[in-house]
């Protein structure tokens, strides 16, 4: 039986429960109109004037005369950590605006000004002391724009969006401001140019407002428009400002073209002609943004390139699925939470709610054809080129937030030398992608609703592609509404997707990890080779309670059909899923005792697929405390019980699999230190004697200075499952074998990481990375009975004459990034990097961290060096 009618009954009494507290508000006085009265407290409002002569001159010192005809606003409250309270250090501030930009000035009061900490840092990172003002410009109590400003001089920008939930730091305005040190504390003077906010045509404007300081010694934050404990929301909870008249939005238009030079070194091969040794190429390009309307901006960039992106962490990876890596190229990052469409979003965590309609990564990624003739030298493109890509994002007077995203890449060919003779192949047809997404807010956000769409077309005109997609779609419908103080939360999703290619790439969907339809148990889908086409629908419904008092809790389900299908633009790790999932907690945001924070929760998740197959049970609790020195502390204990995999044989019947526990903990230390630690580790162990995990971590921070920061990050894991998937092989007589092994695997990995801030728009980053793993398999066994109610009886050794191949290995890779980054002018900046990357591979299993490490640095590297420069033009 499937599990509805558990998740409705859990849905049914956290209905029955919201509505009884919905009613007993009612009752109390009726339900309000806006957040801060909700809540009982005071919304503040500020007078602002238009400058009457000179705008002030940015030095920090606050003695123009135009700062005397505005008053100053002050009695800033704590936000953290006592919220409510006097806030240690007083704060005040004044605003004033011309045609052409909004000035605010900050009083930052300290009674031990040799205290001030002037942490540098690059840009975004918020360091020692700051003040900072968001401006709900739109006024819509969703959006914002936040501007801080370090006592050191380090810009902090961030966009603001879904009330306060989500912060895009990839948003980089162009903004100044100056600040000063002096007996009574320090100052700041900010100048906000109005090209770089979005508001409305109109005569007279309110906007919302909220200013911020965090004193850093004392890791205090302190607001002056207070925001009650425990509740949600954040920008639906801001001040307002007044007195802002005749200004008019202007068209943005911005450009920001650039050269990058790169040669690359790497080792010569005798006889490859494309192995030269030496490669150098010089590339130009452009990226772009223009103001559509007052509401809306288009950014777009032609032959992008990303050189200076950090690269990904490196794996061993034996799981039938991808790994979900994060984007880091800068124009798919910037505004991209208004792309965001998860087909669940589950406090309690779990791989489902890794699932999504976009994943900016299919753009421009690896080829995904690899062509390869024996005897013959190929030249393989590292990655598919992206010839333009623009995006189109806003939010309109009305409410819409719009986002439309289009990509083409271009066609990829690999070369290929043949005793001489040259000829290329196809390894990735060129492409369009296509991302729509509308939200609409209603009752001043409090209702979401939203859709998005995606399409990929591929012009596929070789055979070897026809595994490809020929087109991909998937859209879906959202629904968010937030009640009673916006503390309760109900949301909903449905999405549907619809692939179409050649039967050889409907095939390819249907035998794929995601669903796995030739599985000889699965009653419920059946493996039709004549298939063109497949479609499927899947979605999510919750009900959570966010904020308000100690308790919080969200109970919900997500389900993707047996044909749904995400991996062309989007990410989908299982299809033919159903996920119930339950999170409870208890957070005690006041400080007590020993505690800043301290909380708990409990979570359990129950999966199913669509035949009612039950495929996972688990439960687990948490906690987590921060004290009042600043050191923070973490465990968790989870147990999975016995469960059914119809994954575990890759395309074979389902297996039974028995549970196991897990425990985890970590401690850090006060972070505002010269020397910081992290600490953690995690323990696995199988019932049955099934498998075996531990690892442990350590990351040691010493900043030697207020410029500079290291930090060094080891980690070690041994992996121990008794039954690790190996491969499927056929019986020369007949029949299947699914072929297991004990298999022993060690890991040891260090992440190193410099960060030197000259000044903060002149600063040098390093990341480097040695990895290595070895995996020695032993104890070979078939599959005998993959349900059997014993552990042991369900495999039967394998002779040694019957085992297939060696799968012993010995990976090794390194990777390194130094990037020296420079911005000469506002928004122009230049790029020096260094990057290398060293990898190699042996099949003997025997793990030694020196004998690894040395073999890898006797690999001979790649190294890339590029310098980037770029020019910003404001037209």
């Amino acid at each position: 039986m499937l599990p509805w009618n558990t998740f409705f009954r859990t849905i049914a009494i956290g209905l029955v429960a919201l509505l009884a507290q919905t009613l007993g508000h009612v009752c109390d006085g009726g339900l309000s109109r806006s957040a801060a009265q909700d809540s009982g407290i005071e919304k503040r409002t500020y007078e602002t004037r238009r400058v009457d002569g000179a705008p002030p001159v940015l030095d920090g010192r606050l003695d123009d005369p135009a700062w005397d005809s505005v008053p100053w606003a002050g009695e800033f409250l704590e936000h953290d950590p006592a919220r409510g309270e006097a806030a240690a250090q007083p704060t005040a501030f004044k605003i004033l605006y011309d045609d052409d930009a909004l000035y605010v000035a900050f009083r930052a009061y300290d009674s031990d000004p040799s205290q001030i900490s002037r942490l540098t840092t690059r840009r975004d990172w918020f360091p020692g002391d700051w003040v900072e003002i968001n401006i709900d410009s739109v006024f819509d109590q969703r959006t914002a724009y936040s501007f801080t400003a370090s006592v050191s001089g380090v810009r902090g920008d961030e966009f603001i969006s879904q009330d306060g939930n989500h912060w895009d730091g990839d948003w980089d305005p162009i903004w100044s401001f100056e600040t000063a040190i002096d007996g009574e504390g320090w100052t700041a003077e900010i100048r906000i140019p109005l090209s770089q906010l979005r508001f409305a045509d109109r005569e007279e404007h309110v906007w919302g407002i909220q200013a911020t300081r965090r004193v850093f010694r004392e890791e205090e934050r302190s607001t002056w428009q207070p925001v009650p404990q425990d509740t949600q929301g954040w920008v639906s909870r801001f001040g307002e400002l007044h007195g802002i008249r005749g200004i008019r939005p202007r068209r943005q238009i911005e450009l920001l073209p650039y050269a990058v030079a790169t040669a690359e070194r790497y080792k010569q091969e005798v006889g490859n002609p494309f192995a030269s040794g030496r490669d150098e190429k010089l590339t130009l390009g452009l990226d772009g943004k223009v103001g559509v309307t007052s509401d809306l901006t288009l950014n777009f960039t032609v032959n992008p390139d990303f050189g200076q992106v950090e690269a990904d962490p490196s794996e061993v990876n034996l799981s039938a699925f991808e790994t979900f890596f994060s984007e880091r190229r800068p124009f798919f990052i910037e505004g991209a939470n208004i792309f965001e469409y998860r087909v669940a979003n589950s406090a309690a965590g779990g791989s489902f709610t890794q699932d999504r309609l976009f994943y900016s990564r299919r753009i421009g990624g690896r080829p995904s054809y690899s062509a390869s003739i024996a005897g013959a030298n190929v030249d393989l493109p590292t990655n598919t080129s992206i010839l333009a890509s623009a995006k189109l994002s806003g939010k309109t007077r009305s409410g819409f937030s719009i986002g439309i995203l289009e990509g083409v890449t271009a066609k990829e060919e690999a070369e290929i030398d043949l005793d001489g003779a040259r000829s290329k192949q196809t390894v990735e047809p060129a492409a369009n992608f296509l991302v729509g997404r509308v939200r609409k807010d209603l009752n001043r956000g409090q209702t979401v609703l939203g859709a998005m769409f995606t399409a990929v077309n591929r012009g596929i005109d070789d055979v070897e592609l026809e595994f490809l997609h020929d087109a991909a779609y998937s859209g879906g419908l959202d629904m968010l509404h937030n009640t009673l103080d916006r503390n309760y939360t109900l949301e909903g999703k449905l999405a549907f997707s619809r692939v179409q290619g050649s039967e050889q790439s409907i095939l390819r969907d249907q035998r794929r990890s995601a669903r796995y339809y030739q599985r000889p148990d699965a009653d419920h889908v059946e493996l039709d080779s004549t298939r063109t086409s497949l479609s499927g629908h899947a979605g999510s419904l919750s009900l959570a309670k966010f904020g308000g008092g100690v308790t919080r809790f969200q109970v919900g389900a997500a389900w993707r059909s047996p044909g749904f299908e995400l991996n062309d633009v989007g990410f989908l790790r299982r299809a033919d899923e159903i996920n119930q999932f339950g999170w409870f907690g208890l957070q005690f945001n006041k400080p007590f005792s020993v505690f800043r924070r301290l909380s708990f929760n409990a979570n359990e998740w129950v999966n199913h697929d669509f035949g009612g197959v039950n495929t996972s049970n688990t439960a687990n609790i948490n906690t987590n405390a921060t004290f009042k020195n600043n050191w923070r502390a973490s465990a968790g204990l989870t147990r999975d019980f016995e469960h059914t995999s119809n994954t575990a044989l890759r395309g074979g019947p389902s297996s039974k699999w028995p549970g196991s526990w897990n425990a985890n903990a970590s401690i850090n230390s006060d972070d505002r230190r010269a020397i910081q630690l992290r600490l953690g580790g995690s323990l696995t162990s199988g019932d049955d004697d099934s498998e075996t995990y531990r690892d442990v971590w350590l990351d040691f921070g010493w900043r030697p200075s207020s410029q500079i920061r290291v930090s060094l990050n080891p980690s070690y894991s041994v992996s121990q499952p008794k039954r690790q998937y190996v491969t499927t092989t056929e019986r020369a007589g007949g029949g299947t074998d699914y072929v297991f092994a004990a298999l022993d695997q060690e890991t040891a990995a260090l992440t190193f990481r410099l960060d030197y801030a000259l000044q903060p728009d002149l600063t040098i980053q390093y990341y480097g990375q040695p990895f290595v793993a070895a995996g020695k398999y032993d104890d070979f066994q078939r599959v005998r009975n993959p349900r059997a109610s014993r552990f042991e009886d369900r495999f039967e050794p394998l002779g040694q004459k019957e085992i297939p191949f060696d799968p012993d290995f010995n990976f090794r890779e390194f990777n390194s990034n130094l990037v020296v980054r420079w911005e000469y002018q506002p928004g122009s900046l230049l790029y020096l990097v260094w990057n290398q990357s060293r990898e190699g591979f042996v099949e003997n299993g025997q793990f030694s961290v020196g004998d690894d490490l040395e073999a890898l640095f006797d690999v001979y590297p790649r190294n890339i060096f590029l310098i980037k420069v770029s020019r910003w033009f404001s037209l």
